[in-house]
């Protein structure tokens, strides 16, 4: 019996079984950042996108996205999860591990959304993006495509995961327009305060706790070295991420914003996850910490400048620190680390390593941007145009829970609906 095989599958499921608890933190997070009379709609779209997201990617997004390859741009088999060996179990595990990820990337758009789009639009979102869109780019950097060939690392998905994402809700927030009440005729953002802080906080425990799932697991192997090392700058960047948004918030607003600080949190995690496996821990705290400052710049970007709606600030942990994250391999990567995981001797550009892998790595995020954005841009105008993407006014006041699910999530309490 092959105990070293047997080890890595048990290793491959715990990790999947983490990042799988990861869907209950996003719930959180978007139920806490968002109004009450929204509640169950944003309940109902995570828990259909996990669905989804299982279904899709056993029949169609894995074959896509780990078959083999056709020119380096889509794979060609293995849909179904190749059911014909029942024999080769360890491809069942990493099935199970790469869905909940392509979970993920999905869930993320949720948030940016949240409060104005049509269920059934958000179903149809969630079949496309893991079935197809998800699975090209996993493809390209994972499953044998051509940026893998070109020497793209994005370990744990920084780019794949995070990128496809932030920059797929950046599309759907411009499709739909921001929420009634958010901007005044004179251009000034109003403030949408969320419902429940104690919930979004709790949720993104649960996401920083499903992590150590999402970055450690992504080493496939329970006897790899680079677990620890991995598991450690996950765990700095989260902390150095939550540090950097406070310290920026307090001094720039005379206030520590407790949103601000649970999603520099996030975005110290999204910042790290490509890099997690080779770059030191200091790295991995400057990371977080740059990641951290990052995303409350980004917010007010975004919010400010562009007038761009994001109730739960998504395109900026997710896709900006993304971006930021994908080409921090080609900053701080350090040769003994990237040994440790792997990858051979690599330096990035602070450690004496040359341009290169920085202009990989930038090749990679601008590649990634431009199929996710563009393709989710033209699917979310589609819709609009044909079955509709957005609520009417009159649903959008009133609150989804009650015009699209019949029902409230605090029935009997009394709930005002603010424009």
């Amino acid at each position: 019996m092959d105990y070293s095989n047997l080890l890595d599958i048990l290793w491959i499921l715990i990790a999947a079984f983490l990042v799988f608890s990861m869907h209950a933190g996003f719930t959180l997070v978007e139920t806490g950042f968002t109004r009450a009379k929204n509640t169950v709609n944003i309940i109902m779209k995570n828990f259909m996108t996990v669905v989804l997201g299982l279904l899709l990617f056993f029949f169609i997004g894995y074959g896509l996205m780990f078959g083999k390859s056709a020119g380096g741009f889509i794979g060609t088999d293995n849909f179904l999860v190749s059911l014909t060996d029942s024999a080769d179990t360890k491809n069942f595990a990493i099935w199970l591990f790469q869905a909940v990820f392509a979970a993920t990337a999905a869930t993320i758009v949720s948030g940016a959304m949240a409060e104005r789009t049509k269920f059934h639009s958000y179903l149809i979102f969630c079949i496309v993006i893991t079935a197809f869109i998800y699975p090209v780019v996993g493809h390209w950097v994972w499953g044998g495509g051509w940026l893998q060939e070109m020497g793209m690392i994005d370990f744990a998905g920084s780019n794949v995961v995070h990128s496809v994402g932030g920059f797929s809700a950046l599309a759907g927030a411009l499709v739909l327009g921001p929420r009634y009440g958010k901007y005044s005729i004179d251009g000034k953002s109003n403030a949408i305060p969320g419902h429940n802080i104690p919930l979004a906080a709790l949720g993104v425990l649960i996401l920083w706790f499903g992590w150590f799932g999402f970055n450690p697991g992504s080493t496939l192997s329970a006897s790899s070295p680079a677990i620890a090392p991995v598991a450690v700058n996950t765990a700095l960047a989260g902390a150095s991420g939550a540090l950097g948004a406070l310290a920026y918030v307090w001094i720039r607003y005379r206030k520590p914003d407790a949103s601000m600080v649970l999603n520099g949190a996030l975005a110290g995690l999204v910042g790290i996850t490509a890099s997690c496996a080779v770059v030191s821990p200091v790295s991995a705290l400057i990371i977080g910490f740059i990641a951290g400052i990052l995303v409350v710049i980004s917010v007010d970007f975004f919010d400010k400048i562009l007038k761009i709606d994001d109730p739960v600030g998504a395109i900026s942990v997710h896709g900006v620190c993304g971006v930021f994250g994908t080409l921090a391999v080609g900053l701080f990567a350090q040769s003994d680390y990237a040994s440790l995981a792997g990858f051979g001797a690599m330096n990035g550009l602070f450690y004496g390593g040359g341009w290169h892998q920085l202009l990989v790595q930038f090749i990679g995020s601008i590649s990634t941007i431009a199929w996710s954005f563009t393709s989710m841009f033209i699917l979310f105008t589609v819709m609009k145009y044909t079955i509709g993407l957005r609520v009417s006014r009159e649903t959008e006041l009133k609150g989804l829970d009650i015009e699209e699910h019949g029902m409230e999530a605090y029935s009997g309490f009394q709930i005002f609906n603010n424009e």
